[in-house]
């Protein structure tokens, strides 16, 4: 990778994407300091600790939901819009036609732009106004219409929900921008400076806890507030294997891939031959990425996030949800009853995505009109159903391997209790590992078309 990076740093024109990348990226984590106003961002904080999916939320802004700043939301509303879109152009007729047209895709795209913004608008409003209501202490309303606190809140909510809107526009914005002009996918790439912008405080948190080294201090648990103790001195050892196991594993099955070789046959055109070459179908091992891990995190989380509203977390459905539905119970039973839980969302997920990202109807007969076929098996419907088969078998092998990154480390840390390390879990390093593996293959790509044009040129 870092030899990539310093043969594309060698070209201008690569160079010039590359720094106009990194600015963008530096305008975003600037972004991220700009506080919203009329949020008490230090009771906002001590909150968000205490609720997992908050957590992962906080992850993807870069730390900018903690603080509320303008970035607050994050790209988060944009993602879920984009998976909104997908789900309704498998739904509607009408909308799966226009997906397969050019100009319907720029319709789509600009329909799921809107989506987003409106998804930004309504999840800060309802962040805020649902923790509001548990804590009482996170609005600092203006004084713009006196002693009238009802209509300060109003004014308080619609400035919370433009702020944050035309924060998340803006990300937009600089995705799309780096996605023309840049380096990788600009989506991505913000997610992944989001991530990468907490690693340097989960380090010190690690090694500023452990026993034995000069600057220790005890950890404090976020969410109780209460002294936690020092690690002992092998944990950062443990953690740092651990996370380079899970790395290299993680290299391993992105590159893998199950070639389904295809052989086109031979055509007379006028007097012409064409065709006869060998060639092959390209099929990830995980071809589903994180998605089907973010979909099952995110469904876990909202029996807990409901509960939340109960006044008497002793009622039966609080009782429950924490008793059964979380990875932090003290209960057996329970832990075992979420992971599982966990993993078959998961398995069912990732075949759910499989089968919107892949369609094997569409690939036999693109073949079938190219004359193109797989050796032993016959053109159409068995060609698809050969398809099919190979693609279920590595979803599931998909779906197994998402299951084991999801649920081990998550029991690790558990085991060590290292709380203060479980917003930065399996999860973000699959993704920032996914993102830096395409964005060096986007590079490899600009240089080899750089060496070809200068070739014929």
């Amino acid at each position: 990778m870092f030899k990539t990076f310093i043969n594309a740093w060698k070209v201008k024109d690569i160079r010039t994407k590359i720094l106009f990348t990194l600015l963008l990226i530096v305008v975003y984590r600037l972004g991220s300091f700009i506080p919203v106003p009329g949020v008490n961002a230090a009771a906002l904080s001590e909150l968000i600790g205490q609720y997992d999916l908050l957590n992962f939320l906080n992850l993807f802004s870069g730390g900018s939901l903690s603080q509320f700043s303008l970035f607050a939301m994050g790209i988060s509303p944009y993602i879920t819009g984009s998976i909104i879109m997908q789900l309704l152009c498998i739904a509607i007729p009408a909308l799966e036609r226009l997906s397969k047209e050019d100009d319907g895709r720029k319709k789509i795209e600009k329909i799921t732009r809107y989506v987003g913004i409106g998804l930004a608008a309504v999840q800060s409003i309802s962040i805020i106004v649902s923790l509001e209501n548990m804590s009482g202490g996170l609005l600092n309303p203006t004084t713009l219409f006196g002693t009238n606190a009802t209509l300060n809140n109003i004014f308080t909510y619609v400035m919370i929900a433009v702020c944050c809107t035309a924060g998340t526009a803006f990300l937009m914005w600089l995705g799309e921008r780096i996605t023309e002009r840049g380096v990788g996918n600009g989506i991505s790439m913000l997610i992944f400076a989001s991530i990468v912008a907490s690693v340097p405080d989960v380090v010190v948190k690690l090694f500023s806890h452990t026993e034995f080294l000069p600057w220790a201090s005890p950890a404090i648990d976020p969410a109780t507030g209460s002294v936690a103790g020092l690690y002992e001195w092998w944990v950062p050892i443990v953690v740092v294997l651990f996370v380079a196991v899970l790395i290299a594993g993680i290299v391993a099955v992105d590159k893998a891939v199950r070639r389904i070789p295809v052989q086109y046959a031979k055509r007379v055109v006028g007097r012409k031959l064409y065709g006869g070459q060998s060639t092959h179908i390209p099929m990830k091992a995980n071809a589903n990425g994180v998605m089907p891990l973010i979909f099952a995190m995110t469904i876990l989380q909202v029996p807990a996030m409901i509960a939340q509203f109960w006044a008497n977390q002793d009622a039966g459905f609080p009782k429950f949800v924490a008793t059964y539905l979380s990875a932090s119970t003290d209960n057996v039973a329970g832990i075992i009853i979420y992971y599982v839980l966990y993993g078959l969302l998961i398995v069912g997920f990732a075949y759910f995505y499989s089968s919107i990202s892949f369609n094997a109807v569409d690939i036999a007969k693109n073949l079938q009109q190219n004359g193109g076929f797989i050796p032993g098996i016959r053109p159409g419907k068995p060609t698809s159903d050969y398809l099919k088969k190979k693609s279920n078998r590595l979803t599931l092998f998909g779906a197994f391997y998402l299951c084991l990154i999801a649920i081990i480390p998550s029991l690790i840390m558990s085991f060590l209790d290292i709380s203060l390390l479980s917003a930065f879990g399996p999860t973000s390093i699959l993704i920032m590992v996914s993102v830096a593996l395409e964005t060096s293959d986007q590079l490899d790509s600009l240089v080899l078309m750089r060496h070809y044009k200068g070739f014929l040129g």
